[in-house]
């Protein structure tokens, strides 16, 4: 109350000169606002230290690069090598500590499953006896090497279901498939390649594609970082998701609460977070999304026309919440609100909440302005809403403090320059071509069929390889809003 109580009376003195009625409504909005913004924040905090730590009910185990397979893992000296032998090794309810290394699942075969209640904690020092996720990486990096291993599966499954009241926790784990997907080799004077000058390949390469010109990496398989189903309670954070093919988190809530924050998302295709409801009572299910970083969300094609939108509000879950991010760089948007549920009731009882959030320069190529919510327009299409919009949104049910990043000179210093460069540079060129004298046109024109023609679409950067290490710059990069440096 004294913090609304100095508003109330810096905003007198700033007033004076104003009309009376005017100097009262502004004094009242200024306090609602207030209000409202300590309301939220304390629910937040609540919220927040309420999933800090979940309960956990069986032992601790321990995962080392210098581990072995044979040891029992119960302790840090008795460490196992293999994460996934870690977690077929455990009871329900244990915590797996993960000490820095890459964690390629049994026999580097380039997948890990879960299928138990568990934490995994990750960020541990060789000894485990510090922890920082951001200094001691802990990751699951896949390379072209496990592309015939690694089959149907993301890099990390999670299917576990019976106990609505548990808890899974992924914590400080560094998710990349930047050197399993696969890209055109950076060639700045080639335009087939989309290399921006000075970032670390070409273009991304996706399923069916295969121009003729250099690549590198492995191969284009859609398969997400992060996958899975869970009845209960899910907490994701800490995490980097980095480079992803097709989503970072695609999940789906069985019945219980999602928590996803303190996370760093950068260069996903699709989309970063889509966690979709899956009991017929959508009132079992929930989600919040706060306190992440998610920056260059990237379309489905290079063509740059559908998906790369940070966060999808989907169907089935009755109050999501999604607060205090900061989205930058969304292909498309920042912020999808575009799935109905075809049941009227149940759509009309939804809360979608946008509260807090920074936005910084996410755009769709063809329009222009901010684009940092997406909904639909009625003419099958979408409509492109700027933060400053928000109030007029009827799908969402508090819309209150978003805004627009002012320049914040560390923020940008923390991104990748070419990377950024890259970005705000893109251009996409096409050209098509008809030839009714080619052999496949005259056979066509003799069997009454349509004509071909050929179309050529040139992107100047497209979900390009971003440099895993720079990712972690991230954390911290903008005070007290999206992902910070992870408290030990």
């Amino acid at each position: 109350m004294n913090h609304i109580k100095s508003i109330l009376v810096a905003s007198a003195f700033a007033l004076v000169a104003m009309p009376a009625s005017a100097q009262l409504n502004r004094l009242i909005n200024k306090a609602k606002d207030a209000v409202e913004k300590n309301e939220r924040t304390t629910t937040m905090t609540q919220n927040q230290t309420a999933a800090a730590s979940p309960q956990a009910t069986g032992k601790s185990y321990y995962v080392s690069p210098t581990g072995s397979n044979r040891n029992d893992a119960l302790t840090p000296q008795t460490a196992v090598k293999d994460l996934q032998k870690a977690i077929d090794l455990a009871e329900e309810g244990s915590v797996i500590n993960i000490a820095e290394g890459n964690y390629l699942g049994k026999l580097d075969q380039g997948f890990i499953e879960v299928k138990k209640y568990l934490s995994l904690v990750g960020g541990w020092n060789s000894d485990f006896s510090e922890r920082n996720p951001v200094k001691y990486i802990t990751s699951i990096r896949p390379g072209a090497q496990q592309i015939g291993t690694s089959g149907s599966h993301a890099s990390l499954e999670v299917y576990v279901r019976g106990k609505r009241g548990s808890t899974v926790l992924i914590d400080g784990i560094a998710f990349d498939k930047g050197q399993y997907n696969s890209y055109c080799s950076y060639a700045p004077d080639d335009a087939r390649t989309g290399s921006p000058e000075g970032c670390e390949t070409g273009r991304l390469l996706i399923e069916g594609e295969n121009p003729p010109v250099p690549k590198v990496g492995g191969a284009p398989i859609g398969k997400p970082l992060l996958r899975g189903d869970v009845e209960g309670n899910v907490i994701i954070r800490n995490c980097t998701f980095v480079n992803g093919y097709h989503f970072a988190i695609e999940m789906g809530c069985v019945a219980g609460h999602f928590d996803v924050y303190n996370n760093v998302f950068v260069a996903n295709r699709m989309s970063a977070c889509e966690i979709r409801g899956m009991a017929p009572d959508q009132n079992l299910c929930s989600l919040d999304f706060h306190d992440n970083t998610v920056l260059f969300t990237w379309c489905r094609t290079k063509v740059q026309e559908s998906m790369g939108v940070g966060f999808r509000f989907m169907t089935g879950l009755k109050t999501v919440n999604v607060r205090n991010n900061v989205f930058g760089c969304s292909n498309l948007g920042a912020i999808e609100r575009t799935f109905v549920d075809g049941n009227a009731s149940k759509e009309a009882a939804r809360e979608t909440n946008v509260t807090d959030n920074l936005f910084f320069m996410n755009r769709n190529n063809m329009t222009d302005g901010a684009a940092d919510l997406v909904l639909p327009s009625g003419g099958g299409k979408w409509l492109f809403l700027a933060a400053s919009q928000f109030e007029d949104a009827e799908q969402l049910k508090e819309y209150e403090g978003n805004r627009e990043m002012d320049a914040n000179e560390k923020f940008i210093n923390a991104i990748d320059p070419a990377y950024l460069r890259g970005y705000m540079g893109i251009n996409i060129k096409s050209s098509s071509s008809y030839d009714p004298n080619s052999a496949a046109n005259q056979v066509n024109r003799l069997f009454g069929m349509n004509q071909q023609g050929t179309e050529i679409v040139r992107a100047s950067m497209f979900a390009n390889r971003y440099p895993f290490e720079k990712a972690f710059a991230l954390f911290g990069a903008v005070e007290g809003c999206g992902a910070q440096i992870p408290l030990p």
